[in-house]
């Protein structure tokens, strides 16, 4: 993943200074591991975004922002890519998560009829928890782990480009 096209989404240091949101945070939140671009931080923090994007949780921008600290990984891009799973994307991937998990224990997706209420929810809750729960980590796992090689990758694609370039240059 080239460095200059994440630099374009990233918000520089100064400018996350001036938030004054952010001082409440104190010194840590400015550690240049965090919002450095490396193979390793922008992997692992396509790898959080991406983990977190799939799991059923509320707050999953804190999670991903809890887990970039930890992990020392690129703060930024963990939390955006949470947004994978928005009000629009969630119903379809939770319901091919769920058909996911379904399918792996064997259970008969046909027999549920979904309703959107809150009273479908409680009640059939007991029945889809389980099948739910293993097709989100599952497909957590997955496109974490998929993002993560794939950013891997293509960093280390571009490095030997520009490698090979270089080369070609001073051959000239």
């Amino acid at each position: 993943m080239p460095k200059r096209t994440l630099r374009k989404w990233i918000p520089t240091p100064a400018a996350l200074r001036k938030q004054k949101a952010l001082r409440i945070f104190g010194d840590w939140i400015y550690e240049g591991n965090l919002w450095h671009l490396n193979r390793y931080s922008a992997s692992m923090g396509f790898f959080v975004g991406l983990f977190m994007a799939f799991m059923p949780i509320p707050g999953q921008m804190i999670v991903a922002a809890a887990m970039a600290v930890w992990l020392r990984c690129n703060l930024p891009l963990s939390v955006s890519l949470v947004w994978i799973t928005n009000p629009v994307t969630m119903p379809a991937i939770f319901f091919f998560a769920y058909e996911l998990g379904a399918f792996l224990l064997g259970e008969n997706t046909q027999a549920l009829n979904f309703e959107l209420s809150f009273e479908w929810l409680f009640t059939t809750l007991g029945a889809v928890w389980e099948p739910f729960l293993l097709g989100c980590t599952l497909f957590s796992i997955g496109f974490g782990a998929l993002g993560y090689f794939l950013v891997d990758i293509l960093w280390k694609m571009q490095v030997r480009h520009k490698w090979k370039e270089r080369r070609r240059q001073r051959q000239l």
